[in-house]
C-alpha cells in the first residue's frame, strides 16, 4: 500500500529577509535566512522585544509586505502582494488567513458595530451573515454595542470588534498581535479558552511570559534584528533565563537583603503598553 502523500504545512516561511526603512529613512534588514514552518492545528507563541519584527513578521505571513528574499507559503502556494492581486487567490487566503493588528483602530472603519463585523463575511460571499454577527457579538459581550460607532469605543472594545471580525470567517490561519493587550481578564479567558478549542492553527505575539503559557505549546523566539534564537517547546523557552534575556524578555537588577546586595536576572511578566 502506497503511503498518502503529506500534506503542505499551512504556513511555511523559507530564507526570508525583509529591508524595514524607518522614520529617518535608513534601512535595516529583518529576518535574514528565516525558515519557519506552521502545522495544522499548532498553537505558537511568538516572543521577542519591541522592535524586533515580530509586527512586521506577521504582515509579511498575511502578505501584506513583500519580502526581500525567500518564499512565503500558504498550503503550498507561493503568497506574496503581488500574487494576492489575483481575485481568485485573494478570496481563498483572505478567507483562511485573518491577522488581527496591534492597534484595532487600524482595523475598524465602519459606521457601525454590525456592519464591521459583517464586513469580512460579506465581501467574501459568504452565508449566514446575520448569523454570523449574532454568534460572535454575543461570544465577545458587544450585543449592546451593535449599532455603536466603533470610533466611540474603548480600546477594550474595539480590540473584541476586530476579534469578532475575525472570528466571522471561520479562519483557519489566526496570526494575532498582542491580542489580550486591551482586554479585560474575564476577555482575555475567553479568547484563551476559543483559542484553544479551535482547530485553527494560530501564530499569538505577545510580551507577557506568564499568559503565553496558556496561549500554546511551541515558542518563536526573535532576537535583534528578527533572528530567531529559539524554536521549540514553550515551557523550554519560559524556564531558560538566559535565552529570554537575550531576546530582551528578562533583565537583571540589584536586590539588597540588609547589608548585602546582590543581581540575577528576572523574567518580564507583563504586557508592554
Amino acid at each position: 500500500m502506497r503511503d498518502r502523500p503529506c500534506a503542505p504545512p499551512v504556513l511555511e516561511i523559507r530564507d526570508l529577509a525583509y529591508v524595514w526603512r524607518g522614520p529617518d529613512g535608513r534601512e535595516r534588514l529583518l529576518f535574514d535566512g528565516l525558515d519557519v514552518r506552521l502545522e495544522a492545528g499548532e498553537k505558537t507563541v511568538l516572543l521577542g522585544t519591541n522592535g524586533c519584527g515580530k509586527s512586521t513578521l506577521l504582515k509579511l505571513m498575511n502578505g501584506l509586505l513583500p519580502a526581500h528574499r525567500g518564499h512565503i507559503r500558504w498550503r503550498g502556494e507561493t503568497i506574496s502582494p503581488e500574487r494576492l492581486r489575483a481575485r481568485e487567490l485573494a478570496r481563498r487566503f483572505r478567507r483562511d488567513c485573518v491577522l488581527l493588528f496591534q492597534h484595532p483602530e487600524a482595523m475598524l472603519f465602519n459606521p457601525s458595530v454590525a456592519e464591521e463585523i459583517a464586513y469580512g463575511p460579506r465581501l467574501l460571499g459568504l452565508d449566514d451573515i446575520p448569523a454570523r454577527v449574532a454568534r460572535w457579538a454575543g461570544a465577545l459581550g458587544l450585543t449592546e454595542l451593535l449599532a455603536a460607532p466603533p470610533f466611540q469605543l474603548s480600546g477594550g472594545e474595539k480590540q473584541k470588534v476586530a476579534l469578532a471580525c475575525l472570528f466571522a470567517l471561520d479562519p483557519g490561519l489566526l496570526l494575532l498581535d498582542e491580542p489580550t493587550a486591551s482586554l479585560d481578564p474575564r476577555s482575555t479567558g475567553w479568547l484563551v479558552d476559543t483559542l484553544l478549542d479551535s482547530p485553527a492553527t494560530a501564530l499569538i505575539s505577545t510580551h507577557n511570559l506568564s499568559l503565553a503559557a496558556e496561549l500554546g505549546s511551541r515558542a518563536l523566539v526573535l532576537g535583534e534584528a528578527g533572528r530567531l534564537l529559539f524554536d521549540g517547546p514553550l515551557e523550554i523557552a519560559l524556564a531558560d533565563l538566559e535565552l529570554l534575556a537575550r531576546a530582551g524578555l528578562a533583565h537583571r537588577h540589584r536586590h539588597r537583603h540588609g547589608n548585602l546586595t546582590h543581581h540575577h536576572l528576572h523574567r518580564h511578566d507583563w504586557d508592554a503598553p
